[in-house]
C-alpha cells in the first residue's frame, strides 16, 4: 500500500519511519520520524513494529520503501509507503 505525500501530510501524529542511512537521516528528515535501517526492519520487524499500529515508511525516492512495505505486509504489519520518498517531501514543503 502507498500514500500520496499530500494525503500523508493531513494525518494527525503518524508513526513515521525513515529507512535511509543514519547519515542521510542526520542531515535531514521528515519531522517526528525515527530512523531504522531497512535491513534491520525487514530482518527483525518485531523489535520495531507493533502489529496493531500503522506505520508510514519512506526512503529517498520511494522505491526501497515500497519493497520493504510489501515484505512487511506479508508478515502482518500495517505499513504504508510514502510515494516519492524524502525527495518529494523536500520539493513540496
Amino acid at each position: 500500500m502507498e500514500i500520496e505525500l499530500n494525503d500523508f501530510l493531513k494525518i494527525n501524529n503518524p508513526n513515521i519511519i525513515d529507512i535511509r542511512s543514519l547519515e542521510k537521516y542526520n542531515e535531514q528528515h521528515i519531522p517526528n520520524s525515527i530512523n531504522i535501517n531497512y535491513s534491520l526492519l525487514i530482518t527483525n520487524p518485531e523489535e520495531y513494529l507493533n502489529k496493531n499500529e500503522t506505520y508510514y515508511i519512506y526512503c529517498q525516492k520511494g522505491i526501497t520503501s515500497k519493497k520493504v512495505v510489501q515484505m512487511l505486509k506479508v508478515r502482518g504489519y500495517k505499513v504504508i509507503s510514502i510515494i516519492g520518498g524524502y525527495e518529494k517531501y523536500i520539493l513540496q514543503t
